[in-house]
């Protein structure tokens, strides 16, 4: 090892020290890391958590618990200022364009929702539900979670019989056949991948459930105005952009009947932000909004209603698919689509996610939003 190897290495030691990580250390009691490559240290320092991501996919490191390695990191604040110059470039990068406009916008769609059908089958629950699950109702499995969820958010619009339902970002139509089926609502849903749609369309058979491939910004023209009686998007918001946010909120209200109810399901963070490596793998674009950002996107087109943060159920289900995925490996592996680097993508981008979770660096809001307010004041569903 260089000497300069060894600069890197003395620094990286110091900032695992403050999360209680040793570096290659023996002691099986203590959480450790360790390194097969001492690049990782260099693509580190210069790359930040993008050059720390890659450096894993490569195999430059392991270690036996990322979800708790993450959490450590996240929860002595050993990952701020981290970014590094890619986030730096990102950040100037988005300054001066519109990163999520219409012909950006499908390009995430196309890099993770269009990776396959069956990878999300063999790990999300049989809803197919690619969401925060709910266990605050004493679930006990994921896919007892995912049912909650659901029964959530209907209950917090107050869902009735034979109303109309815009499901923004419907993915494989997991809430549109919950909502048909159980509450008899007629749903339309929208949403950008092509082999989400497909697949979601033949899992919801003869349920009164229309799916179509569209941009939420041509939501007025093509669905109309004041056309549903709710509209829900879950968690889609990540993906909208913060130049876009104002327009989003306005577009729903434009397509709310007057005295609906929009509810909000997204993932966002005390100051609003992404991580590099996470954009540049997993989903290009993806920004998690701050509540203010919310707070000025809404400010004169909604009133809110009801804020619910269940950020903690995140980790619960970022671990259960984790679990899904790894069981199912030999399968997927077995079809020659995915190799061992996507194995180790995949498997860092779950765990990665689940201890900044778990260390409540990011949050799930469900936000309840009335176009005026609701008469006599929103009673709160928990």
């Amino acid at each position: 090892m260089s000497a300069i190897d060894r600069v890197f290495e003395s620094h990286a030691a110091r900032l695992l020290a403050r999360a209680c990580v040793s570096l290659n250390g023996s002691d099986e009691s203590q959480l450790s890391v360790h390194v097969h490559r001492s690049r990782v240290f260099w693509r580190f320092f210069f790359g930040g958590t993008l050059g720390l991501g890659k450096s894993y996919v490569d195999g430059d490191w392991d270690c036996d618990d990322l979800a708790k390695l993450f959490y450590h990191l996240v929860w002595v604040g050993a990952d701020r200022g981290s970014g590094g110059v890619p986030r730096l470039m990102t950040n100037l990068a988005w300054l001066f364009q519109n990163a999520q406009n219409m012909s950006r916008a499908i390009h995430v769609a196309r890099k993770h929702y269009d990776l396959g059908n069956d990878l999300y089958e063999a790990m999300l629950d049989p809803s197919m539900a690619y969401t925060c699950g709910y266990y605050g109702r004493g679930a006990q499995t994921l896919e007892q979670a995912q049912t909650a969820k659901f029964r959530l958010v209907c209950e917090k619009i107050g869902l009735k019989r034979g109303q109309r339902v815009l499901d923004i970002g419907c993915g494989w139509g997991s809430f549109a056949a919950y909502a048909a089926r159980e509450y008899g609502a007629t749903v339309v849903g929208i949403a950008n991948s092509v082999e989400q749609l497909a697949l979601g369309r033949e899992r919801c058979g003869d349920l009164p459930v229309t799916l179509i491939n569209m941009d939420y910004r041509d939501g007025p023209e093509r669905l109309g105005a004041h056309s549903f009686d709710h509209i829900v998007s879950i968690g889609m918001f990540e993906a909208v952009g913060p130049k876009n946010f104002r327009t989003y909120m306005r577009i729903a209200e434009t397509m709310l009947k007057p005295g609906g109810l929009f509810l909000l399901h997204t993932i966002g963070m005390r100051n609003g932000g992404y991580d590099p490596w996470i954009e540049r793998y997993i989903f290009p674009n993806g920004y998690l909004p701050c509540m203010e950002e919310i707070d000025r996107a809404v400010r004169d087109v909604f009133i809110v209603e009801d804020v619910h943060n269940f950020g903690a159920d995140y980790d619960r289900t970022l671990c259960a698919w984790y679990e899904n995925f790894e069981a199912a490996w030999p399968e997927l592996a077995a079809t020659g689509k995915y190799d061992e680097r996507f194995h180790r993508m995949w498997r860092y981008y779950l765990l990665q996610c689940a201890g900044t979770f778990r260390a409540r660096s990011t949050q799930l809001w469900q936000i309840v939003l009335s176009p005026k307010g609701v008469p006599g004041g929103y009673r709160s569903v928990r």
